[in-house]
């Protein structure tokens, strides 16, 4: 260890300038693991959220679209072309 032990301030100062830059990368690298696993979660999210509303509106389409065929009559013709044709000879 005595080798690697600075002799002086300009070696001290580049010892420490090192392992501080080292920090750095570390910390960065470690921040930008955390940023690019909340923007993964954060699209996650969204798109759940995107599949929760577009089914609320398939459900609401669906809906509407039973309605206007009982406003139309629709079911009570469907349910006369689908009765067996008994009388009809």
């Amino acid at each position: 260890m005595a080798e690697t032990d600075p002799k002086t301030v300009q070696d001290l100062t580049a010892v420490v300038q090192t392992l501080l830059q080292q920090m750095q990368d570390k910390f960065q690298t470690m921040s930008d693991q955390i940023i690019g696993r909340n923007i993964l979660f954060f699209a996650v999210s969204c798109c759940a959220l995107e599949l929760d509303d577009m089914s609320c509106r398939i459900d609401d389409l669906e809906k509407n679209i039973a309605d206007l065929m009982t406003q139309a009559g629709v079911e009570e013709l469907e349910a006369e072309n689908k009765t067996p044709a008994t009388n009809k000879s």
